[in-house]
């Protein structure tokens, strides 16, 4: 794996294979990189619980991507839809195009931005002096095929949460001001954490989050004395550390490189399909999108997996991290922790949480 090695010596990053713990979070987040359609992780937890360095620590195993040089959009070169307008009419006019490669991005949002900042602006005054189209850039166009990760999510202007969510699943960005619009492509995995003791989204907002985990204290003696260690050691010396885990590291790299070649090969039987709806339609669950992410993500464990055929098993593994968040129609009930949605699937597909163990 091609690793910057400047960055790492600025900001050394902990490893994602050395993360004790909290498996649910760690599969969500490659699952949702193997198949980003899945539509982006909300991770709720508490404080100290490794969120943000699970997250930060995903950015090291992804790979590089083709983009058009100098572009503000990360282009893609060779996928209409994924580029910028000013590299659309390059193309038509027969122009060639400067290719280079960089790491998947990964852009953080801070706290306190601005729609302007997040979206980008437009220049009014260039625009009607010199007849030109003037845009800067947000986050956005920045995040396009990238990661976009929002920490304290749940402590976002609703607003902007809308706007973020808006983007995620239509893959574009669209600016207008003083009936001038601008749209750029912007697909990208949207990540969020916070702390549910803060206060927790509407439902509304929740239910377009592709999935939802629930991260608590490791209460485990001997797993907390591991965890403390290990970032002891990491501190103690990074670049050392993370040479102990590099072979798992490329291991993995290489794992989600193959599931996103492998996933649109994957099947899932007509019959297993039905199922996923039957206890959707049961837990009584607005909507398609808990059907359709559901799906999504039994497909992606099953390249993970180097399969080719989805099972129950996997169904098993992914359904309450897909649904647990789309249950809750009043905003004052918590969220479920997934036991109802496995008991229903039990129900439904005649399967035990024995099972899916195995």
């Amino acid at each position: 794996m091609n690793i910057n090695n400047t960055i790492q010596k600025e900001r050394p990053i902990f490893p994602f294979t050395a993360i004790v713990g909290q498996e649910e979070m760690k599969l969500a987040l490659l699952l949702n990189v193997i198949d980003p359609k899945i539509g982006g992780v909300m991770v709720m937890g508490d404080r100290g619980t490794g969120k943000s360095t699970t997250v930060r620590a995903l950015v090291d195993l992804l790979p590089e991507i083709s983009v058009v040089a100098n572009d503000p959009f990360n282009s893609d070169p060779y996928d209409f839809d994924l580029m910028s307008e000013e590299v659309r009419n390059m193309i038509k006019k027969g122009q060639d195009l400067l290719i280079s490669t960089m790491k998947i991005p990964m852009i953080d949002l801070p706290l306190g931005a601005t729609e302007d900042r997040v979206c980008g602006t437009i220049d009014i005054e260039k625009a009607l002096t010199e007849g030109i189209k003037a845009f800067e850039p947000g986050l956005l166009a920045k995040a396009n095929r990238g990661i976009l990760y929002v920490d304290e999510v749940n402590l976002l202007d609703d607003h902007l949460v809308d706007v973020l969510l808006d983007a995620a699943a239509s893959g574009w960005n669209t600016v207008e001001r003083e009936g001038i619009s601008i749209s750029h492509p912007s697909r990208f995995i949207l990540i969020g954490s916070g702390n549910p003791e803060e206060g927790e989204l509407r439902p509304q907002l929740l239910d377009r989050f592709g999935m939802h985990v629930n991260v608590s204290t490791v209460k485990e003696p001997n797993l907390r004395v591991k965890i403390v260690e290990q970032r002891s050691n990491f501190d103690k010396d990074p670049i050392q550390f993370r040479d102990i885990y590099k072979s798992s590291q490329e291991n993995l790299s290489q794992q989600i490189k193959d599931a996103r070649t492998k996933l649109s090969e994957v099947e899932i039987d007509y019959e297993l399909r039905i199922k996923i709806s039957q206890i959707c339609a049961e837990l009584n669950i607005d909507g398609l999108r808990g059907d359709i992410v559901t799906n999504r993500a039994a497909k992606a464990l099953t390249a993970f997996k180097n399969s080719q055929k989805v099972t129950p098993k996997e169904i098993f593994t992914v359904i309450p991290l897909c649904l647990r968040h789309r249950l809750r129609k009043d905003p004052l009930e918590s969220i479920d922790s997934g036991l109802l949605v496995q008991e229903k699937f039990s129900e439904v597909f005649g399967y035990s949480s024995q099972q899916g163990q195995k």
